[in-house]
């Protein structure tokens, strides 16, 4: 897993702006190594990424991440005839990135930017450049002790959020399957008045895999 920072070095001074991305540089490769470290180890210690989504805590398989990206200075597009859960494109390392605030896909209040959010990308491996805001990372999680929990009636509609567990503490955790949501129609489909209408119009989230040149 990779740590890309989208902070824009123009917000500040340049001592301030240097000082700063120091900090954040060092901060970026700690959490690097860590998350290396855990994502090697991952199938054989049941390791997930902890997340603060919806107001929910939630577990993300470190197999299904591509990049935790901070969003400060992202410039996101907007999309005509989108969904509000679609919040727009962004340039990530060349390449169109569908920007989608899942907690509002699933109903919730939108997330929004803020200090401690953060945008974490699908894998490669899960064929679409997307990458979903979380109100903050919560760090690693063992899932080795947990124990499975009742699913909240309200992720009925959603299979690929049907597994809720239990840590030792008894905080409640939902694990989210994105390579599953990854094949969802609806969450494929992001456009507005297809939604309405049963068109095609607004935005697809499998047409948006283009090179910035």
């Amino acid at each position: 897993m990779r740590i890309t920072p989208g902070i824009s070095a123009s917000a500040s001074p340049p001592f301030e702006g240097g000082a700063r991305h120091g900090r954040l540089r060092q901060y970026q490769l700690q959490l690097h190594e860590r998350v290396q470290a855990a994502r090697s180890g991952a199938l054989a210690g049941r390791k997930d990424l902890g997340v603060r989504l919806g107001g929910r805590h939630c577990l993300l398989d470190l197999t299904q991440l591509g990049e935790i990206v901070i969003p400060a200075g992202l410039q996101v597009q907007g999309v005509p005839l989108a969904q509000d859960w679609y919040l727009g494109l962004a340039a990530m390392r060349g390449r169109l990135t569908a920007i989608i605030d899942l907690a509002r896909y699933m109903g919730q209040p939108a997330c929004g930017l803020h200090g401690e959010s953060r945008l974490i990308t699908f894998a490669p491996r899960l064929g679409l450049d997307c990458a979903v805001l979380v109100e903050r990372v919560l760090g690693l999680r063992q899932q080795r002790g947990m124990l499975a929990a009742a699913t909240p009636p309200e992720m009925a509609p959603f299979p690929w959020a049907a597994r809720a567990l239990r840590d030792s503490e008894q905080q409640h955790w939902l694990r989210l399957d994105l390579a599953q949501l990854a094949q969802a129609e609806r969450f494929l489909d992001a456009g507005f008045a297809s939604a309405l209408a049963g068109t095609t119009a607004g935005p697809h989230l499998a047409h948006n895999h283009k090179e910035l040149r």
